[in-house]
């Protein structure tokens, strides 16, 4: 089985939500309540995200984390190569050359690296946006985390 770890996936719920919820800064505490993850784990992947660009960092009584870039600007391979490292299905596709004692005569190298190409190409091209459901439908933002509809306006002025 192929298998992303539990902290990349949460990684990604919490990404999610602040596509969906575009306040000025979340702090930790408060992204842990929301989502309700403990805070501690909160903590960490926001600090391992904000390490890799992927969120801003802001000090003070406002402080907290907002996106780095739009949702749509996010791919899930990026968020993935943050918290896990390269993709890769076999240690053969990101190994330098010359790094396994079977590479010689290994008979199946090249098709994994197209089988490994492939997935991380089909992660490109999947968004932060895709993925929470950010993209506005109409003028109004699919909430995954309530149980209430959507009702207000996705950035956009009242019309």
């Amino acid at each position: 089985m192929i298998r992303l770890s539990r902290l990349t996936d949460y990684g990604i719920v919490l990404l999610s939500y602040m596509a969906t919820h575009r306040e000025p800064a979340i702090n930790a505490a408060e992204l842990a309540a929301a989502v309700q993850l403990p805070l501690p784990t909160v903590s960490k992947l926001l600090r391992l995200l904000a390490r890799e660009e992927l969120l801003v960092s802001q000090r003070g009584v406002k402080g907290g984390y907002t996106l780095a870039h739009a949702p749509e600007e996010i791919s899930i391979a990026e968020i993935i190569r943050a918290l896990e490292g390269p993709i890769a299905l076999t240690t053969c596709t990101t190994a330098p050359s010359g790094e396994c004692e079977y590479e010689p005569q290994c008979p199946v190298r090249r098709p994994w690296q197209k089988i490994n190409r492939a997935v991380r190409d089909a992660l490109e091209q999947i968004t932060l946006a895709d993925m929470s459901g950010a993209a506005a439908l109409g003028r109004y933002v699919i909430n995954p985390f309530s149980r209430q509809p959507a009702t207000r306006p996705a950035r956009h002025p009242a019309a």
